[in-house]
């Protein structure tokens, strides 16, 4: 059985984007795994944990229930063709592997081909392609492949700075440490101008 949820605000205060999850069913394997643990599930402390976590998985893994290119469908014709660059969009996704949050900004420019989008239709990608079980890799190639796709763009340039919590507080343990990835296509693939010049107005000094 699945519950659908709509624009729900929860005690935590978030709004939940529309998605269908079967909150149940994930109630009932959090509290498997507190037992799994030496937990008592039904210690006051713990006792709304499982609904808690439920929501906070409705939400984080909400993108699975979207389509992030309908936010690209809605373009300007435009002769404008240097690049356009939004930097430092924030975002959270959770790792695959470890079912852990990686935490981190992406850069996205690209050089139009007649089409512009509008600038927060830009975060809205990111924030609908981070929302699922996501690893870093897979998600800057995402982000790159629809602008390719949906606008038809001459170049696109797709670099995301992340912390990693499964690097941080298990295993290694190195909580300072910094993954890079980056997809360019096009342009910013075959001349390397381009791609020095995002690569200087997203960095600056800090190369």
């Amino acid at each position: 059985m699945s519950t659908s949820i709509s624009n729900c605000v929860t005690d935590e205060d978030f709004t939940c984007e529309s998605s269908v999850v079967d909150l149940p069913r994930i109630e009932r394997a959090v509290r498997e795994i507190l037992s799994a643990v030496g937990e008592d599930p039904e210690r006051e402390g713990l006792r709304e944990t499982p609904a808690r976590v439920a929501r906070m998985y409705a939400e984080l893994f909400s993108g699975l229930h979207t389509d992030p290119k309908i936010h690209l469908q809605k373009f300007f014709t435009e002769k404008y063709d240097e690049m356009v660059l939004v930097k430092d969009i924030a975002f959270n996704s959770m790792c695959e592997h470890h079912m852990l949050p990686f935490i981190g900004k992406a850069h996205i420019g690209y050089v139009p081909n007649g089409k512009v989008v509008g600038l927060s239709k830009l975060a809205r990608v990111v924030e609908e392609v981070s929302h699922r079980p996501q690893v870093q890799e897979r998600m800057t190639e995402q982000i790159a492949d629809l602008l390719i796709q949906e606008l038809e763009v001459k170049g696109v340039a797709v670099v995301i700075e992340a912390s990693h919590s499964c690097m941080a507080i298990r295993g290694i343990r190195k909580p300072e440490s910094m993954c890079v990835t980056s997809a360019m296509k096009g342009l910013f693939r075959t001349n390397l101008s381009s791609r020095s010049e995002v690569m200087t107005l997203i960095y600056g000094d800090r190369r």
